[in-house]
């Protein structure tokens, strides 16, 4: 936060666009994710897996937020960083600070209630199309990645107020 003196001698409030992580916290809801290694039968199609995206505690949600983000990346491979595996809003109860996020399956356009696409994965002629793309290097070891984002939604326009990143693991 910062305040500014004007020319006229009135003191101005500048609030920052996106506040840090401060209390955003983010774990899996699902014991089989340790966050070192994706586990079995979480990967791609291509692969074998079968199973969808982590499911997630997310806790130390700003008051303000109505939803989250989620951008689900691949840290080892460029094109595919930066929610290249799929970016995904889901719809919260405003005043909520705490939520459980339920898993998202893979290679479908078809969302449980609640979620929203964003942008679908980046890499459908890799694998199937779809909203969201496990990890998929074929067990090169890339190092995969979620980050969730607490904002407030109004129509088609998002504002930011927390984010943190949670490590997936590798594959």
């Amino acid at each position: 936060m910062k305040i500014r003196r004007t020319s006229t001698s009135m003191f101005l409030l500048v609030l920052p666009v996106a506040v840090a992580a401060s209390g955003l916290q983010v774990e899996f809801a699902d014991p089989v994710w340790d966050g070192a290694v994706v586990p079995e039968g979480y990967q791609c199609q291509k692969f074998g897996g079968t199973h969808g995206s982590p499911a997630l505690h997310v806790n130390g949600i700003p008051e303000r937020a109505n939803a989250l983000v989620l951008e689900f990346s691949d840290r080892s491979y460029a094109p595919m960083d930066h929610g290249g595996h799929g970016k995904l809003g889901y719809a919260i109860e405003a005043g909520s600070t705490s939520v459980q996020v339920p898993s998202v399956p893979p290679h479908t356009m078809e969302l449980p209630t609640g979620f929203w696409i964003i942008a679908e994965h980046s890499a459908p002629n890799w694998d199937k199309p779809g909203a969201y793309l496990p990890p998929c290097s074929g067990g090169r070891g890339n190092a995969y990645y979620v980050t969730v984002k607490a904002i407030v939604r109004e129509g088609e326009n998002m504002r930011e107020l927390a984010k943190t990143t949670l490590e997936m693991g590798k594959y």
